[in-house]
């Protein structure tokens, strides 16, 4: 047992530190690098040919008939086309004088609304430059929160794409009366003369030109340069309840955060190249980002429909992003890692008996060594090298947050992709850094120790019976203090006396609402959230968080809803089935129809919750939190529904909202 933390003054309340941060907490890189232009120039001095953003080359789109009449669009694309450090470094340069030029003030928001793409960090980068807190919208989000983000921050430009322009601010750009200019990253915009009044549309590319011009370039020379203290972005959280909240981040607040987290990754630097597809406007895809870039490390640009060569937008027998990159490091949420592990699962079902007793045989036996300490390159080559090539065979890391992951996903990500997967705990409040696990930790369920920038303190919730007192863990409201709290919600003073505080020492700390424990060994378990929690009927107390993760671990099910009323005795579930799985299992009962028939089938209802029941009871939860009645969706639940936020965790309001019917049938009420 590594023992990867100290307990300060014998408290078991807290308060926890690193082993290595003891006397005092780290919030630099490298002595002098204090904001993030000077992390970028400090990249740019020791790398500067070295390739840095890469985007693929876009050869063939073509519309394709699916069997049910839908029409799904396939690419075939070509090679990663390569920025160097120094290239980016002038695009950037030239883009931040561009939009001084357009009128952008130093200190005065500016909005980014764009997909995951290397411009959105030229972008990033130009705003760091030049001083201009930059406002981080989802591509996902609703009209009206989209509005209220670009009100509340009075922003006068924003940064976008074609596609988004079209589909998603194109409708709301009356409520946003401040508005004036659009500057698209695409290579040219399409006229677009049904736009509002005095709102002017111009392409990346012109903004740099125009930066570019002798009179212009001057202004990189009086820039007001950014000071540690200065808001570098204000991020809105999709959050998973009510109107998203700005969380107003600060230069030396990332820092500090990218600064803990890289401690964590053995042997990063510029060799490592990491694939990019995750929200941007996420802190867990910034965040590692600019952990790239901070080492000079190239960053590959990809999406969830182009990852692999079996992605939705992949024309079949061309390749995904993974297999062209063949990337080292890679950030997932579970949701994308539980999709994967499924989809292999599924393949060694449809395997012969011999091959998927080899299987078996070979996982079981490297699951033995690799939990004393032993490597297995024969049954790496042999039986696991073609799962690994799904991530182009180079994977050296992962990473895991956003959400908890299950025990049977991470396991089988530790032996089929034979790399290490770091859990980690953050939230957007703390620059996404909080605990990575430890790589050669191969435990389960647990999000490691606290990282080098961070400390934490457990402070009793006696509602919900968690004490710093408990044994054999100590157990409550998970508190982070370091460097890495940000500066609050942006224009909310009142929730941020409710979820910030300020110690003696003059140290921020945030309240998660999240419960945990901390082990001997010094690392974190998350067990339960105080917004999940709901007082039944009788009083018993149930976790509906906790309630889900056991169950998601049920073949059968993609997605879980765990719902209870206070008023009522029992818990009820809404379910997104596994469509392979469920078909099946329609088959086997002779139950025909379509898929929205075969959902909403009675019978499928009942044989569903039957398996669910003996999944909870094979997972230890207790008689009144195993849900006594289920709806199947046929629907997935994405970004785009309006269920889940960004990085897939479920939206209880709007989940509640939607299903209200079946709540009402649930419960007996219609």
């Amino acid at each position: 047992m590594i023992i990867q933390l100290r307990l300060s003054y014998g408290n078991p309340a807290g308060s926890y530190r690193a082993v290595n941060s003891q006397q005092k907490l780290v919030s630099l890189l490298h002595e002098g690098v204090d904001t993030l232009d000077k992390v970028f120039e400090y990249a740019v001095v020791h790398f500067p040919q070295r390739d840095c953003l890469g985007t693929r080359e876009l050869l063939s789109e073509e519309d394709e008939i699916q069997p049910n009449g839908k029409v799904f669009k396939k690419v075939i694309l070509g090679d990663y086309n390569w920025l160097s450090y120094e290239d980016t470094f002038h695009l950037s340069q030239r883009f931040g004088s561009g939009l001084a030029a357009l009128g952008q003030k130093p200190l005065c928001n500016i909005a980014i609304f764009c997909e995951t793409r290397a411009e959105w960090i030229i972008a990033a980068q130009a705003c760091f430059m030049y001083n201009f807190p930059l406002v981080t919208l989802y591509s996902t989000l609703g009209g009206a929160a989209i509005a209220h983000g670009l009100n509340e921050t009075e922003v006068t430009h924003i940064i976008t794409s074609k596609d988004l322009l079209q589909s998603r601010l194109k409708a709301i750009l009356m409520d946003v009366p401040r508005l004036k200019h659009i500057i698209v990253v695409d290579k040219k915009p399409k006229s677009l003369p049904d736009l509002p009044r005095g709102i002017m549309v111009h392409n990346m590319a012109a903004v740099q030109e125009l930066g570019a011009k002798p009179e212009n370039s001057k202004l990189m020379v009086s820039r007001r340069q950014p000071v540690p203290s200065d808001i570098a972005v204000i991020m809105y959280t999709s959050g998973s309840t009510g109107i998203p909240k700005g969380v107003m981040i600060s230069h030396s607040n990332i820092i500090a955060g990218i600064t803990g987290m890289a401690e964590r990754i053995p042997n990063l630097n510029e060799n490592d190249t990491y694939i990019g597809y995750l929200p941007l406007a996420h802190v867990l895809e910034l965040s590692a980002e600019l952990v790239c870039v901070s080492h000079g490390c190239r960053i590959g640009y990809s999406s969830p429909q182009t990852l692999a060569d079996q992605s939705s937008k992949i024309k079949k027998g061309s390749k995904g992003d993974t297999s062209m990159l063949r990337p080292t490091l890679m950030a997932a949420v579970p949701e994308i890692m539980d999709r994967i592990y499924k989809n292999v699962m599924t393949k060694v079902e449809e395997m012969s008996s011999v091959q998927k007793t080899l299987f078996v045989l070979a996982y079981n036996y490297k699951m033995e060594q690799i939990s004393k300490g032993y490597n297995t390159p024969l049954c790496d080559r042999l039986v696991f090298r073609k799962v690994r090539s799904l991530l182009g065979g180079n994977m050296r890391v992962l990473l895991s947050g956003g959400a908890p992951l299950s025990a049977a996903t991470q396991r089988f990500m530790n032996i089929c992709f034979c790399c290490p997967v770091g859990q980690g705990y953050g939230l957007t409040e703390t620059c996404g850094a909080g605990t990575i696990s430890d790589l050669a930790d191969y435990s389960t369920g647990r999000v490691g120790a606290p990282l080098v920038c961070s400390e934490f303190m457990l402070k009793d919730w006696e509602e919900g019976g968690y004490f710093s007192t408990d044994k054999p863990n100590p157990r409550g409201e998970i508190l982070i203090g370091g460097p890495n709290v940000t500066m609050g919600y942006y224009k909310n003073e009142q929730k941020n006396r409710e979820d910030f505080f300020v110690d003696v020492n003059g140290q921020r700390w945030f309240c998660t609402g999240d419960i945990g424990e901390f082990h001997p060994d010094g690392c974190l378990k998350i067990i339960d959230r105080k917004k999940d929690l709901v007082k039944l009927q009788a009083g018993e107390y149930v976790s509906l968080g906790k309630v889900e993760a056991v169950l998601k671990n049920c073949s059968l099910i993609d997605n879980i809803c765990a719902y209870a009323n206070s008023e009522e005795s029992y818990v009820i579930g809404f379910v997104v089935p596994n469509q392979k799985q469920l078909t099946a299992l329609a088959e086997q009962k002779g139950i025909r129809g379509s898929w929205e028939e075969i959902c909403n089938h009675a019978e499928m209802e009942k044989e569903v919750l039957r398996i669910i029941t003996d999944a909870a009871i094979t997972g230890k939860l207790e008689r009144f939190e195993i849900p006594k009645k289920i709806r199947l969706s046929a629907e997935p639940w994405t970004p785009e529904t309006g269920l889940v936020t960004d990085a897939f965790k479920l939206k209880r309001k709007e989940l509640k909202t939607h299903y209200q019917d079946d709540i009402e049938r649930m419960y007996g009420g219609k």
